[in-house]
């Protein structure tokens, strides 16, 4: 009987011309797992033990690993073990919001070592872009002045933004940031910092934050519900975050939902449940810098209209956790984003009972249906300062295809 702790790590492949998916192969264990030695890793992902080595010697030689202290385990030569380095990489997050952008940057492990934020003028993106560069030039001195040389490590920069992107619209629906997602802001973003730059949604970058830090974490097949100041889900299947053709999965706010009343008229989810319909019915400016305690007050304080408010939007989710289920068979559906703690938890704890899905199994544990993720404005940021990191070691199929 094998009673060795069991190890966490995808399958790596011995075939020739695999040596960009085995390297993320094992800096994936390694970050998920800790320190293990090379007979683990080469137990753990399926590599000889001459490859598991060879790797680890280049990996040592660009300073994303080093060796621990050897360990004796029972009889034969001790084991050294090998964890990565944090300061082997670092990366920026940029989440740019109605109102307000954000920025953080992490090292290789997850860990935040800056984060600034600025109101956003108004002026639209041309003036606002301007705001966002300087943001991400004092991050970037910050970095400096805490990890000499860490500018030259940095492998990118991720951007969180609301979507839907690309769509016709004949307006600038307020819902939907429509003149910052039709301003080429990667390219200026790129222009500006010098460095390799990615858009995804907030729901997205939210999901990846859950996965580093949250309730995602180790999962493969997870969906997250970002509840901001509009709706989203942050879409984890098979391990890997998925966008879709467009960028735009996961865009559930925009569902088509019943307006209470006699009529037969309807309106996205997202202006029931959300942030910004919150805003409206406490009638908060959602851009005041203590937007959170003033919710979390009220929240506590509760009344009728805001009991009722909840009731409705769990009712509504509700409905949509079972959809989201249906049709895509994950482990557990998280509730979480830019929404206090409180709201959050409260909201996770009226949308029981769930309604009957394929979800309902015997043997659920350890994961529930529904649980509470991250709550927290910086989620999204965060999550867009680890896609970067993803972008460069995490293990995916593109990385078999060519040399990532």
């Amino acid at each position: 009987m094998d009673d060795r702790p069991t190890i966490r790590a995808k399958s790596g492949t011995n075939l020739g011309g695999a040596s960009a998916h085995n390297r993320r192969i094992m800096i994936d264990a390694l970050r998920i797992n800790g320190a293990l030695s090379r007979a683990d890793l080469a137990r753990a992902t399926g590599l000889t033990p001459q490859t598991v080595s060879n790797i680890i010697e280049e990996l040592a030689g660009e300073g994303l690993v080093r060796s621990q202290a050897s360990i004796r385990k029972g009889r034969g030569q001790p084991a050294t073990p090998y964890q990565l380095v944090p300061e082997g990489a670092f990366a920026i997050g940029l989440q740019i919001d109605r109102h307000v952008t954000r920025t953080v940057i992490v090292n290789l492990v997850g860990d935040v070592l800056v984060q600034i934020e600025a109101m956003l003028p108004s002026g639209g993106p041309e003036v606002g872009v301007v705001v966002v560069l300087d943001l991400v030039a004092r991050a970037r001195a910050m970095l400096a002045e805490q990890v000499s040389g860490a500018d030259h490590r940095l492998v990118g920069l991720g951007i969180a933004m609301p979507g839907p992107f690309g769509i016709n619209t004949l307006y600038d629906d307020p819902w939907m940031m429509t003149a910052w997602q039709s301003f080429p802001l990667v390219q200026r973003i790129a222009e500006g910092t010098g460095l390799e730059v990615a858009l995804q949604n907030d729901a997205s970058a939210a999901a990846t934050a859950e996965r580093l830090l949250g309730a995602a974490h180790g999962l493969d097949h997870a969906i997250c519900i970002y509840f901001g100041y509009g709706l989203g889900t942050g879409l984890i299947l098979n391990g890997e975050l998925y966008g879709g053709a467009y960028s735009n999965a996961g865009e559930i706010g925009m569902m088509l939902t019943l307006v209470p009343g006699d009529g037969a008229d309807v309106e996205p989810l997202e202006h029931y449940a959300s942030m910004a319909a919150l805003c409206k019915l406490l009638e908060l400016d959602p851009s005041a810098p203590d937007l959170f305690a003033k919710v979390t007050d009220a929240v506590r304080q509760g009344g009728s209209r805001l009991e009722q408010w909840m009731d409705d939007v769990a009712e509504r989710l509700r409905r949509a956790v079972q959809i989201l289920e249906l049709v895509f068979d994950p482990q557990t559906v998280i509730l979480c984003g830019g929404a206090p703690r409180i709201l959050i938890d409260r909201l996770v704890e009226k949308i029981a009972p769930l309604l009957p899905s394929i979800a309902e199994r015997t043997h659920r544990h350890p994961q529930p249906r529904l649980q509470a993720g991250l709550a927290d404005p910086w989620s999204a940021a965060l999550g867009a300062a680890a896609e970067p990191i993803a972008r460069a070691f995490d293990p995916r199929f593109s990385a078999i295809l060519k040399n990532a």
